[in-house]
């Protein structure tokens, strides 16, 4: 009787086994993309400093149409990001798209090539403070990203900006 009884139900969790296996969907696949991939893709620096990327992404994914005074009558938002030693200004359209951002970031790991850059120009300098600055404007191909730095040398100072990749800019 035991034998019976365990037989039966293991044929009917075989059974329940097998069917589920052939009741499964597949669903076509889905691709999610970012109203405003075109601003992280135009701003993304692999070197950048992680509290930079962070609120470039946090300003990329943030959906005015959520917000609490979001009105369809008014044609653009700004919004601002803050972290201790960054800030992101956002200008969105009605839609959610960012037309426009002003970035300040305050003492940042500089990406080694503006390092280097400073190092070969001011071998007995160190950096004191730096800066980091972004512009973007939507469908400009040109976008703004420069480091200032205040360069120390005994009682000396000095004032210098570099862009992205160690250009020294006046």
């Amino acid at each position: 009787m035991k034998q019976v009884k365990f037989g039966l139900i293991a044929c009917i969790a075989f059974v329940g086994l097998c069917s589920k296996i052939y009741a499964q969907e597949t669903l076509p696949p889905v691709t999610v993309t970012s109203l405003n991939y075109k601003y992280l893709k135009s701003v993304a620096d692999p070197n950048a400093s992680q509290k930079v990327n962070l609120l470039e992404r946090k300003a990329a994914t943030y959906n005015v149409k959520e917000s609490d005074y979001y009105d369809d009558e008014f044609e653009q938002y700004y919004v601002s990001f803050y972290l201790p030693k960054g800030q992101v200004l956002a200008t969105y359209d009605k839609e959610g798209k960012i037309l426009r951002t002003a970035e300040r970031f305050s003492n940042v790991i500089l990406p080694s090539s503006v390092r280097s850059a400073v190092v070969d120009a001011y071998p007995e300098w160190s950096i004191a403070k730096d800066v980091y600055l972004v512009n973007y404007h939507a469908g400009s191909n040109h976008i703004n990203k420069v480091y200032k730095m205040v360069l120390e040398n005994g009682d000396k100072r000095k004032r210098v900006k570099t862009d992205e990749r160690g250009n020294f800019v006046d």
